[in-house]
């Protein structure tokens, strides 16, 4: 798309950041940038309080000020657009993601996302029900009315959708179906300050998961897996957490916490997919069933369709 159009970044100063410098918020709360990167916006008038232009670093802020971020036009990294729709109606839409498209803009994206794909292609753009990582192919469910999305929302919390996966999983020497229940929560990060991990203090998780073909490759397995609840990163953890670790995954390491410090949950290089979605229609009360072709290696040889 090569240079986009830049943002506009809007938070609240909470409690905990009352008395600081605007220098040392930034610093501090947006790690992915130096002191120094966040110093030079600042003093070069990119930075709002209260819709007041602000230049000085070494202004102390106020809990409940707005501040603004305007980010300058940017070139974003090169992604794959082969979006598909696997169904759509007047209260749904239902695409089919590739693997290394982000949903959300989020760190370098903006417009190369699912959501630059749908203002391109609807005045009014479907708003996502859940996400997928941003190496996560498979089926993205989306709603076009305020009543699909307030019942599907609802049916997604009381866990009445059925998201079943395809992942390739490290070792063959898992059992033949074993189900994960590590709890996950924030933990630190050196550039974000926070991401997901496996961690006994959060929140509870479950996810199921069945053996369809072990040595898919040499050293790996294909698993089904199908999860009740759906915390951020949910399979790639509970995967690392059971000891079989996503194949390629850069970032959990076996026990689920982190592999490399450096890396980011929007790094692709593991395989999985959003293989088959089961849910009740918010119009009809009629049960769909979505399945999305996974990609080679997630198929299983004995009961997929190979194209």
């Amino acid at each position: 798309m090569g240079v986009n159009q830049g943002w506009v970044y809007q938070e609240q100063v909470a409690w905990s950041g009352n008395g600081i410098t605007i220098l040392d918020y930034y610093t501090t709360r947006h790690r992915h940038s130096s002191r120094e990167e966040w110093r030079d916006r600042i003093q070069s008038g990119l930075i709002f309080v209260n819709a007041n232009l602000i230049t000085d670093c070494n202004i102390s802020l106020t809990s409940g000020q707005i501040l603004t971020y305007h980010r300058p036009p940017w070139s974003e990294p090169d992604v794959p657009f082969d979006v598909d729709v696997l169904y759509e109606d007047q209260d749904l839409l239902i695409l089919h993601k590739p693997s290394g498209l982000p949903v959300l803009p989020g760190g370098g994206f903006l417009e190369n996302t699912v959501w630059g794909w749908l203002r391109q292609h609807y005045s009014t753009p479907p708003t996502a029900l859940h996400r997928l990582g941003r190496g996560t192919s498979g089926i993205l469910l989306l709603a076009k009315t305020d009543m699909a999305r307030s019942k599907l929302s609802h049916d997604f919390r009381k866990g009445q959708i059925c998201k079943l996966y395809r992942a390739l999983a490290t070792g063959n020497e898992m059992p033949d179906r074993f189900t994960v229940t590590q709890a996950i929560d924030k933990v630190s990060h050196p550039t974000l300050g926070y991401l997901y991990a496996a961690s006994d203090l959060g929140k509870s998780a479950i996810s199921h998961c069945r053996v369809m073909q072990r040595d898919r490759i040499p050293g790996a397995s294909l698993l089904e897996v199908t999860i009740p609840t759906g915390r951020p990163h949910q399979i790639r953890i509970h995967l690392a957490a059971a000891g079989h670790p996503l194949w390629g995954d850069p970032l959990y390491a076996v026990g689920g916490g982190l592999l490399d410090q450096n890396a980011l949950p929007g790094d692709c290089g593991y395989f999985l997919h959003a293989y088959q979605l089961r849910f009740i229609h918010p119009a009809t009360a009629i049960e769909r069933v979505i399945v999305a072709q996974p990609p080679a290696l997630l198929t299983d040889r004995k009961s997929d369709r190979l194209d």
